[in-house]
């Protein structure tokens, strides 16, 4: 399993960051990590989590500090019940879900009792809590509601700063959860954007682009998907704020460093 590790750039006073936007096909799988501190923001169908487990393994990973599953579907969750039961986790953070919506799935059933045969508790995701791993600042941005009809809107957010650079974490959120995130204004000029819901025309609107303005996007989607993605007028509407768009379909792996000040990228494969 290709990897990167090692730091890239110029010292600084702060601990450098990795970003690794993870290959698992038609799904989301991040791993952040700095200081020796680390956060996983899902991890694709169950045989994706396989890929996961064993990338993480060959960065010496045992503990994840926080985990994230942005919201109940199974290319961002369908794995999660082996990656509670491979690490050692701190906290594993979901959104609130209306009862109406809470899956009856089999993947889901599976996490839910590999977290209760290790005594991880569940907790929910709360708007404006501020979390620290290494010298990354997080900040939950979304979701802004109690109840949606598209799970997707139920994604947990982020905004990510590290020294000057700053990063968005959106999952699947759609137009409706971004113009929430626009209505209450916490969004903000952003230097790298993973693309909302896998660069589908229902994420990444004009009006959310034009305030994050990203430097950098990073699309996470499978080779030759049936759905399309990424949609012809996202990658469009991407251009006219940056030509390093990034797609794991093409480029498999994709890491980020950060030294605080500037940004490095590399790739599994030219895309």
């Amino acid at each position: 399993m290709w990897y990167l590790s090692g730091g890239i750039g110029t010292e600084t006073d702060v601990e450098k960051l990795s970003v690794h936007y993870i290959d698992v096909g038609q799904g989301d799988s991040i791993y952040i990590t700095s200081g020796g501190e680390g956060m996983l923001i899902d991890c694709g169908e169950s045989g994706d989590a396989d890929r996961v487990i064993s990338y993480l393994d060959n960065m010496g990973i045992t503990k994840i500090d926080y985990v994230v599953g942005t919201h109940p579907h199974s290319d961002h969750m369908g794995g999660m019940s082996k990656i509670v039961e491979h690490f050692d986790i701190g906290e594993m953070i979901i959104p609130h879900i209306d009862d109406s919506d809470t899956p009856t799935t089999k993947y889901f059933e599976k996490f839910l009792n590999a977290c209760a045969e290790k005594s991880l508790s569940l907790t929910e995701a709360e708007l404006g809590r501020k979390i620290e791993v290494g010298d990354a600042k997080f900040e939950i941005i979304a979701p802004n509601s109690q109840d949606y009809s598209n799970v997707n809107n139920y994604s947990v957010s982020f905004i990510m700063h590290h020294g000057e650079n700053s990063f968005i974490f959106t999952g699947d959120a759609e137009k409706l959860a971004e113009n929430e995130m626009i209505e209450k204004n916490v969004l903000e000029d952003i230097d790298v954007y993973k693309a909302g819901h896998h660069g589908s025309d229902t994420s990444s609107s004009e009006d959310f682009l034009n305030i994050i303005k990203p430097d950098y996007a990073v699309i996470s989607c499978g080779e030759g998907n049936s759905y399309g993605h990424p949609n012809d007028i996202t990658i469009e509407n991407l251009s006219k704020f940056t030509d390093k768009i990034y797609r794991t379909d093409l480029c498999g792996t994709v890491v980020f460093e950060s030294d605080g000040k500037e940004l490095t990228v590399e790739t599994e494969r030219n895309g």
